[in-house]
Order: structure tokens, then C-alpha cells, then sequence
């Protein structure tokens, strides 16, 4: 892993030659964050948790112990600035186990029949850690974002690909700003777990903030490639087969010396549609049932691999499935073509 900051002008040296043409164009883009992350508010200020007014409750997963806020914050002059909250309860850690049943506050008897009885159990606060993903300040796309929808599966072929959906990228304004300040060292170095400091075949390794790193359960890295001009899966030919296999090789590697966890047990894999248009690869906990895991989403890394090596421009002939929610401008799209 490489270490120290990289200065915006010695990354712009290192890029790939088709990373170099676009970065212009790129960094024009405006604000779209990254998914779970609160990209907005100032660095060094806390959120203002107890400001919080809540507003509605956007969604909520009695599965996931999780619930989705929208709430606002009232600024010195009286203005409301929206936000996001995200509450989930996180995992038990196994070597906490003893220290929770010892030092528990009470358990309440809420029913007994036979031999069975449940109990509400009630931990001391420094055992009942509650995971808070706030983005703030949040815009309509982030509410409509975490808004319970209904989804809908769309066939997407190539010519979908060229007449609607890139068209409808190429519309939207999308901010990349915070993947480039990972890649540049100017936020998150410390993050880092592994790096390729390749400009063409190269990427860095990070945790996702959906996981605290306090267990492997739910165990969620993230590979970003350090070339630009790579945005999803449909851009990938056999010409980035050696930046996918380093991605896999190495990622594994490097998860398995820092965590313990082999490449067996590693669900390795690219969504399409992504949450944002810059190439990356998801490692989770085989056992974690991570959101966008499903078959309509992931495309395992290893099987993309294998299309590659034996049709160079395999994602640019076969179609692909789409997962769109209700509310997706993409899904009209789609709808205004006659293809749902």
C-alpha cells in the first residue's frame, strides 16, 4: 500500500492516457453522493444529532434492524437544511457475549409458557452501539433515494444501452469528486487497505461505510480503479482483463492477510445498474446478505472474468437485467421508449 498524499497534479501525471481525456469533463460533474455516505457537511464539524427534527420516516427493514429518517436541522438564521439518517442496530460480537449478560441493566419477563419464556433484555449503553450513516446536507434525490418504492426489472439490451441509458447518464450531473479525493490521498488514507498504484490496472481497496470493521459478519470493502474512463460494467472489454484480475487476486489477498477471511468465503462482484458511474468491485462476507447482492443486480466478478476472456466485447452484445425503483428518472425513461 502506497502511503502519504498524492497532489492533484502528480495524479493527473500517473493517469492512463484515456483516463487523461476525460478528467476534464469529469471533475465538471456536480453533486451525487456517495450511497450511504454524508458527503456534504463540513469535515470538521459533528452532525447536530439532538438539533434534529425528524419529519417522516422514509423506510424501515424489521430484517436489516434498520430505519431510514428524514429529518432537518435549523440553522442559526432560522433556514431548515435537510438530512438523512440512518439507525441500524449493528451485529453482536461474539467477544462481547459475556460482558453483556453480566453487566445488563434488567430483564423485564414479557412471556412464559412451559419451558419457553422471552425477556426484553436491556444493555448498558457502551453495549448497545447503534450504527448512525447521516447525509447531510441531503437533496430530493437523496430522499427519494432511501424512499420505500416498488421495483421494477428491465431487459436491457446494447441498443437500450446506447439510445437510453447513456444518453441519460450523460444528462445527469454526477459528482465523482469524493472517489477522486480517496484515489488522490486527500481523504480516507488512512482507510486504505490495499493499493495498486497502477494508473491503467491499478485501484485501492477500502472499507464501505456500511461496515464499522468491529466483526466479519457483515464484512464490505470496496475496490475503486484508479483510470476514469471506466463507468460500469457495460464499458468493460478484454482490454481491462488484467485490471479485473488484479482486482480479484489481489483484493483477496489482501482481505484474507488483514481480516482472516479467504477468497472463499468472499462474495466478489460488480452491480449494474451502480450507485455511481466511476468502475468499482464489492467484497462482502460470503454469509451477509448485502444490499444489491440479489441476482438481478450482482454480477460476480469471477464470472465477468471469464465472459471477457471469451468474447472481448461480451457486455456490449448480450443484455442485461435492471433493477429500477418506481421513482427512478431512468425507469421513465424506459417507460417513454416502450420498453417497459
Amino acid at each position: 500500500m502506497r502511503s502519504g498524499g498524492a497532489s492533484a497534479a502528480a495524479a493527473a501525471m500517473a493517469e492512463c492516457p484515456r483516463t487523461k481525456r476525460k478528467r476534464e469533463e469529469d471533475e465538471a460533474d456536480a453533486a451525487e453522493p456517495r450511497d450511504g455516505v454524508a458527503s456534504a457537511a463540513p469535515a470538521a464539524a459533528a452532525f447536530p444529532l439532538a438539533e434534529l427534527s425528524v419529519r417522516r420516516v422514509l423506510r424501515e427493514s424489521a430484517r436489516d434492524k434498520a430505519i431510514f429518517l428524514h429529518g432537518q436541522v435549523t440553522g442559526p438564521s432560522g433556514e431548515s437544511t435537510d438530512a438523512v439518517v440512518i439507525l441500524e442496530k449493528t451485529p453482536f460480537q461474539e467477544e462481547k457475549i459475556p460482558e453483556l449478560l453480566r453487566k445488563h441493566a434488567r430483564l423485564e419477563l414479557q412471556m412464559r409458557n412451559d419451558i419457553y419464556s422471552t425477556y426484553h433484555l436491556y444493555p448498558p449503553p457502551e453495549l448497545s452501539e447503534i450504527k448512525t450513516t447521516v447525509v447531510y446536507p441531503a437533496t430530493e434525490k437523496h430522499l427519494r433515494k432511501y424512499l420505500r418504492q416498488e421495483v421494477h426489472l428491465v431487459r436491457e439490451t446494447w441498443e437500450d444501452y446506447k439510445n437510453i441509458t447513456l444518453p441519460f447518464i450523460q444528462s445527469q450531473s454526477f459528482s465523482l469528486q469524493w472517489v477522486y479525493n480517496i484515489l488522490e490521498k486527500k481523504a480516507e488514507a488512512d482507510r486504505i487497505i490495499h493499493e495498486n498504484p497502477d494508473p491503467c490496472d491499478g485501484f485501492v481497496l477500502v472499507p464501505d461505510f456500511k461496515w464499522n470493521q468491529s466483526q466479519l459478519d457483515d464484512l464490505y470493502l470496496i475496490a475503486l480503479v484508479h483510470r476514469r474512463d471506466v463507468k460500469s460494467l457495460r464499458d468493460l472489454t478484454g482490454e481491462h482483463l488484467p485490471l479485473l484480475r488484479n482486482i480479484l487476486r489481489e483484493g483477496q489477498e489482501a482481505v484474507a492477510e488483514r481480516f482472516g477471511v479467504p477468497g472463499s468465503r468472499l462474495r466478489v462482484y460488480l452491480h449494474y445498474q451502480p450507485s455511481y458511474y466511476h468502475l468499482h468491485v464489492h467484497f462482502t462476507a460470503l454469509g451477509y446478505e448485502a444490499a444489491g447482492s440479489a441476482a438481478e443486480r450482482a454480477h460476480l466478478l469471477a464470472d465477468v472474468l471469464d465472459n471477457l476472456a471469451l468474447d472481448s466485447r461480451y457486455y456490449q452484445r448480450r443484455a442485461l437485467t435492471c433493477a429500477l425503483r418506481a421513482d427512478e428518472p431512468l425507469l421513465a425513461k424506459f417507460r417513454e421508449a416502450g420498453r417497459l
